[in-house]
C-alpha cells in the first residue's frame, strides 16, 4: 500500500509520466508576461515528482526579465538546481539573458521536436517558453518532452565540447 502511494505521488503511475527520472530540482522563473504559464508549469513539474524553486515574478506588475533569468541560470550553472524553465511573452528575452551565464544552454522551444532535440543533442539545461506563443496544453507537452529526454552524448558530446570552448573566448 505504501509503495503504491509513493508511485502515485512521484508521478510514475503508468511508468512513463516523467521520463523515468525522479526528484530533479527545477528553478522556475518568469516576467510579468509569463506568470500564468509559469504557475501551470510549476504544478505540472510537481505532479511529475520533481521539486520546484520559484524565482519570481509573483504578481502581474512589470519586472525586468534579465534579473529573473540570471537568478535561475546562476542556480543551474552552480549546480544547486538540475534544470530551469523560464517564461516570458515570447521566450526570446529569457533565452538571451540566460545564455549569458557560463555553463548555461538555454533553449527556446515552441514544439515537441525542438524540446526533445534540445536535450538529446545540445544537453540544454534551461527550457525557455513564450506564454503568448504557446498555449498551456502545448506547453505541458513541451515540458514533458524536455524533462523526459536524455542527452545522447557521442558525436553530440564532441560538439558540445566545442560549444564550451567558445565560452572561454574573449
Amino acid at each position: 500500500m505504501v509503495w503504491g502511494i509513493r508511485l502515485w505521488y512521484t508521478g510514475i503511475r503508468d511508468g512513463n509520466d516523467n521520463g523515468g527520472k525522479q526528484g530533479m530540482r527545477f528553478g522556475l522563473g518568469c516576467d510579468h508576461r509569463g506568470l500564468n504559464l509559469k504557475r501551470a508549469i510549476s504544478k505540472l513539474v510537481a505532479e511529475m515528482g520533481h521539486t520546484c524553486e520559484d524565482f519570481g515574478c509573483y504578481r502581474a506588475a512589470a519586472v525586468d526579465y534579465p534579473d529573473v533569468a540570471a537568478r535561475v541560470a546562476e542556480a543551474v550553472a552552480g549546480g544547486r538546481l538540475d534544470r530551469g524553465i523560464l517564461v516570458c511573452s515570447t521566450g526570446i528575452g529569457m533565452s538571451i539573458a540566460a545564455n549569458k551565464v557560463k555553463g548555461i544552454r538555454a533553449a527556446l522551444c515552441h514544439d515537441l521536436f525542438s524540446a526533445r532535440r534540445a536535450r538529446e543533442h545540445n544537453d540544454a539545461n534551461i527550457l525557455c517558453l513564450g506564454e503568448q506563443v504557446v498555449g498551456p496544453g502545448v506547453a505541458e507537452e513541451i515540458v514533458r518532452a524536455f524533462v523526459g529526454a536524455e542527452f545522447q552524448g557521442g558525436r553530440h558530446g564532441r560538439r558540445l565540447e566545442q560549444v564550451h570552448a567558445l565560452e572561454g573566448r574573449g
